[in-house]
């Protein structure tokens, strides 16, 4: 799975890094979240892979995410 994150969107709710904190983390420069470390793709904050033990929680960060910044696809053309 793959993750995004449109962080230009983010408010800095906490919703996503409090739900799955292992994926998510909030960025301390810019207080923007971000994909932790380990998941980025090619290093990008924005955009990461989705471990299968991770899916339940990224799941619910997205649909807990109020502005809906998060997106989740199996492939790069297909959203969840």
């Amino acid at each position: 799975m793959n993750v995004t994150i449109d962080r230009m969107d983010c408010v800095s709710c906490g919703a996503c890094w409090n739900t799955c904190p292992d994926l998510f983390e909030q960025n301390p420069c810019d207080s923007l979240s971000q994909i932790t470390e380990p998941f980025r793709f090619c290093g990008d904050r924005a955009e990461g892979n989705v471990p299968d033990n991770l899916f339940p929680c990224s799941r619910d960060a997205m649909e807990l995410c109020p502005v809906h910044i998060i997106t989740i696809t199996r492939d790069a053309s297909e959203k969840m």
